[in-house]
């Protein structure tokens, strides 16, 4: 009995363990293949440390020839802090929530005021945001098909379907995607997602209609990456954007996805839609792989926006009131392209010992532009800034001391506008976690763990008066014999 007991605590402990390393590696944002991975709740989150060391100004638009200044600088910084938990209300609704610190602070707030002529004002309390990056109410009716309401992820990319640390290898996100979209991008709208097929045939989708993007926020640096509406208490639905995202499955360790964003008018979505006399409809594409297996994980992606009337926007956007909070440089290109690749060598998956740490040695190439075509004509003449061409490679090392934790050290070497100007180098240090840490599975288990445990104690205690009685009982017996 007491041999029974032992071996099923072990049991026990080894399915919490193993619950809790699984949970922390799944793909962690509410996909629906996940549903039924919990019962009424969980609770986790992810975070970043980052210390970089770097040769490079923080400008290359100083009024230079040669680009950035070739200093040194060292910086450290917490960029975010993420705390998310799903609850099911009953067996087919759900509520999901996810709450970003970045940076440590509580961000700005901008209102117009319309009795001052339409002026912004602006009421800063500490540098960095607190954000609420998701907050959805989920229908499921199985895992074929599911409803979503509320501010939700924006599958556009591999970073943002992807964006937690241990989704990608380096000690910041990957830079392509970042520089011309918004990351992490959330907007409010509604969501069909779920599941079709099987085995070979295996695939997962996603279908929404969102706020569409702010044509403020379209800028020569960053494309759209600082149009995502959100500085005030209402989102302008007057455009809604369109966008599906498709993944295949079917072969074990690959994923292969698609997605595609449409928004008719981003003009009609800007602070004062009157500002924009035209149409600026908006496309992105974006096509991305991943495989893993014991030995090797890989990852590439291409992604690529287009905007008609590019060279009107610059116009109006060059304009802009001086206290808006947009970047109003330009010119804003027609098209912005970026693509990447990155691959990694589990060496534990090579060197067949107990010990061996999980060390994943990798290399990236990233080419991006946010200027990849700028037409020019009478309402824009400035051509295109080549010190936006990018192209760059990065190598390092991650170290998996846990499924869930990991510490990167990488280096990157940046080439501006095909070697025109002054290159870009960086070392970089990390460390980051993610994962679903809490659970009522993960509960439930230990309850039955203290249980037996206390059980274990209770028999342990009676077998030690019952030898203690044999002993008495062996004595007993001796002093009669003599």
């Amino acid at each position: 009995m007491n041999d029974m007991m032992r071996k099923r605590m072990r049991q026990v402990a080894v399915a919490i363990l193993s619950m809790v390393a699984e949970s922390a590696g799944a793909q962690w944002n509410n996909d629906s293949t996940e549903y039924d991975s919990f019962d009424r709740y969980r609770v986790g989150g992810y975070g970043e440390i980052v210390a970089s060391f770097k040769n490079y100004g923080i400008n290359r638009f100083y009024g230079g020839s040669n680009g950035n200044t070739d200093i040194k600088r060292n910086t450290i910084s917490l960029p975010r802090f993420v705390i998310a938990g799903d609850y099911k209300f009953s067996k087919h609704w759900m509520l999901g929530v996810e709450v970003e610190f970045e940076s440590g602070g509580t961000g700005s707030e901008y209102e117009i005021e319309n009795t001052e002529n339409g002026e912004y004002e602006v009421e800063t309390e500490k540098g960095g945001e607190v954000a609420l990056e998701q907050f959805q109410i989920t229908y499921h009716l199985n895992n074929n098909f599911n409803v979503r309401v509320g501010h939700l992820i924006v599958p556009v990319g591999l970073n943002n379907e992807h964006h937690e640390p241990i989704n990608f290898f380096g000690t910041v996100r990957p830079e392509g995607e970042t520089s011309i979209i918004p990351n992490t991008w959330h907007d409010t709208g509604i969501e069909i997602r779920g599941q079709f097929g099987r085995k070979w045939a295996s695939f997962d989708y996603e279908a929404m209609v969102v706020a569409g993007l702010n044509a403020n926020g379209f800028d020569r640096n960053h494309w759209a990456g600082q149009a995502k509406q959100g500085l005030f208490e209402e989102d302008n639905f007057t455009s809604p954007a369109y966008v599906g995202r498709l993944n295949y499955r079917g072969i074990p360790g690959l994923r292969l996805g698609a997605s595609y964003y449409y928004c008719h008018n981003v003009g009609s979505n800007g602070d004062k839609p009157q500002t924009y006399n035209f149409d600026l409809p908006v496309n992105i594409w974006s096509v991305d792989a991943q495989y893993q297996n014991r030995w090797v994980i890989a990852r590439g992606n291409i992604l690529q926006g287009h905007i008609d009337n590019s060279t009107r926007l610059s116009a109006k956007n060059g304009r802009l009131s001086n206290l808006s909070p947009y970047n109003r440089t330009s010119p804003i290109a027609e098209k912005v392209v970026s693509y990447g690749i990155e691959a990694g060598i589990r060496l534990n998956g090579f060197v067949k010992h107990e010990k061996m740490p999980d060390l994943i040695p990798f290399v990236r190439y990233e080419y991006y532009n946010p200027q990849e075509v700028v037409k020019t004509d009478t309402y824009s003449s400035t051509m295109a800034d080549q010190r936006l061409k990018t192209s760059m490679w990065m190598t390092g090392l991650n170290y998996r001391p846990l499924p869930y934790l990991v510490i990167k050290a990488d280096y990157t070497k940046r080439r501006i506008g095909d070697g025109k100007y002054n290159g870009e180098n960086e070392f970089g240090l990390g460390v980051a976690f993610t994962g679903w840490f809490l659970s009522d599975r993960v509960v439930k288990d230990y309850r039955a763990h203290k249980e037996l445990r206390n059980q274990q104690l209770t028999l342990e205690s009676m077998n030690r008066r019952l030898a203690e009685m044999q002993r008495e009982i062996d004595t007993l017996k001796k002093k009669e014999n003599k």
